[in-house]
């Protein structure tokens, strides 16, 4: 996923880097596919590849939590996972408003995913008067004239904005003005932040584009493949030369040359 900007340092408190928090969910996903199969150990090989990225990275990564793992015996697997849910803060209760309840708004609010990783829709907000009392995922919309009210009475520090891209950097002014600090914004545009105010940027199109290039680039190497085997058959097809070479028949004058290919 593309990022957005961020106004915090490089570190963490404890001083663990960006790069490893970025990571952090990427091992906690892959923990939990183990610990749901009931396994209680896992190498930093196995856990690595199951994450995408290399061994030795990971252990790095680890080593800012304080978790080295035992020799021949690999990570505790419900250690991790309590361990890096601890440290995203996942251990406690996210209450998140998502404003903007069009298809996108309306399948986020849906995901059952939220609830099993420490968030909660708390809010869905909507600037539609006429989507105003209908439930969704078992929420009502409120409109966003009371927008601050929603922010303040729910505790929210965490808004989603699905908003068509014109009307994002106002939802997400007012988001800030009530109190949040965090922000997921899948509008295909740039938000202006203050200091103090994370954005994540979500851009399906961009994500996509780089698909396309990617595509793009394995359909020119396979038809560059292609022209290269059309070469080498259009090679084979052609006669070779010809040259006289003596097979040892005799006649009157001695030897007889035979036509043979070179």
């Amino acid at each position: 996923m593309a990022t957005g900007r961020t106004h915090r340092p490089a570190t963490r408190s404890r001083g663990i880097p960006e790069a490893t928090v970025a990571r952090l969910p990427l091992y906690l996903r892959a923990l939990t596919a183990l610990s749901e199969r009931s396994v209680p150990t896992v190498s930093s090989e196995e856990l690595a590849a199951a994450a995408g990225v290399n061994s030795a990275k990971l252990r790095k990564d680890f080593s800012y939590l304080g978790s080295y793992g035992t020799r021949g015996v690999g990570y505790d697997v419900e250690y991790l996972v309590y361990q890096i849910s601890r440290e995203l803060g996942l251990t406690q209760d996210w209450p998140v408003a998502i404003v903007g309840i069009g298809n996108l708004g309306a399948a986020l609010a849906n995901y059952g995913g939220f609830a099993s990783r420490g968030f909660r829709v708390a809010a869905l907000i909507d600037a539609d008067p006429a989507m105003a009392g209908t439930p969704v995922a078992g929420i009502a919309v409120q409109h966003t004239d009371d927008l601050d009210r929603i922010i303040s009475d729910n505790g929210v520090s965490i808004g989603v904005i699905t908003t068509p891209p014109g009307a994002a950097q106002q939802v997400c002014d007012r988001l800030v003005a009530a109190g949040v600090t965090s922000i997921l914004n899948f509008a295909p545009t740039v938000l202006s932040v203050p200091e103090g105010v994370d954005v994540r940027k979500v851009d399906l199109s961009i994500e996509l584009q780089i698909l396309a290039f990617h595509e793009q680039r394995k359909a020119g190497e396979e038809a560059a493949a292609d022209g290269r085997a059309s070469d080498d058959d259009a090679d084979a097809d052609e006669a070779p030369p010809m040259r006289a070479t003596p097979t040892g028949r005799k006649g009157p004058d001695g030897d007889m040359p035979a036509v043979m290919p070179a």
